[in-house]
C-alpha cells in the first residue's frame, strides 16, 4: 500500500501523463472541467466565508480564464470574437467575485460556461464541429479549418 505521499506522487504523474499525451481538444475540455470544479470550490467555500479558499480557486479558475483566452484563434474563427467577449466578461466578474466575496457572481460565472463546457465535450466526443453548440453561445459563427473544437 502506498502511503499519502507516494500515492500523491502516482497521481501527480498519471494527471502530467494525461495532459502531456492529450490532443488539443482533449485538454480543452480538461481546462472546462478544471475551470467549472475551481467554480464550484469556490462557491462552496464562499459559502462557508473560508475566503482564503475561494479566492485561491477564483484565481485559479482566472487563470484557467487567461489561457483559454490566449489560445483562442481569433484571426481564423468567425465566432471567436463572441467567445473572446464571454471569457473577457467571465474573468472581470470573477475578479469581482473574488474582491467582493460575492458567490452570486461565482454562480454567474458557472452558469455562462457550463454550457459551453457541454458544448466542447460533445464536439470532442463526436468529433464533429462545435459550430452548432458553439454558434448558439457566442451568437458568432461556426468554426473554420481549426480542427474539431476551433483551437490550433
Amino acid at each position: 500500500m502506498l502511503n499519502p505521499n507516494g500515492y500523491q506522487a502516482k497521481r501527480s504523474q498519471y494527471v502530467q501523463d494525461a495532459v502531456l499525451s492529450a490532443t488539443p481538444a482533449g485538454l480543452l475540455t480538461m481546462l472546462y472541467d478544471r475551470l467549472l470544479l475551481d467554480l464550484a470550490r469556490a462557491g462552496a467555500a464562499q459559502e462557508s466565508a473560508d475566503w482564503a479558499v475561494a479566492s485561491e480557486n477564483l484565481l485559479h479558475a482566472q487563470d484557467i480564464v487567461a489561457e483559454l483566452m490566449s489560445s483562442l484563434r481569433t484571426d481564423v474563427w468567425d465566432g471567436a470574437a463572441g467567445l473572446l467577449s464571454i471569457y473577457t466578461y467571465v474573468r472581470q466578474t470573477l475578479v469581482g467575485a473574488n474582491v467582493g466575496r460575492d458567490r452570486t457572481k461565482t454562480a454567474e460565472c458557472a452558469d455562462i460556461l457550463e454550457p459551453l463546457r457541454l458544448a466542447w465535450h460533445e464536439a470532442a466526443r463526436t468529433g464533429a464541429p462545435a459550430a452548432p453548440a458553439m454558434a448558439a453561445a457566442t451568437a458568432t459563427g461556426a468554426p473554420r479549418s481549426l480542427g474539431v473544437l476551433g483551437v490550433g
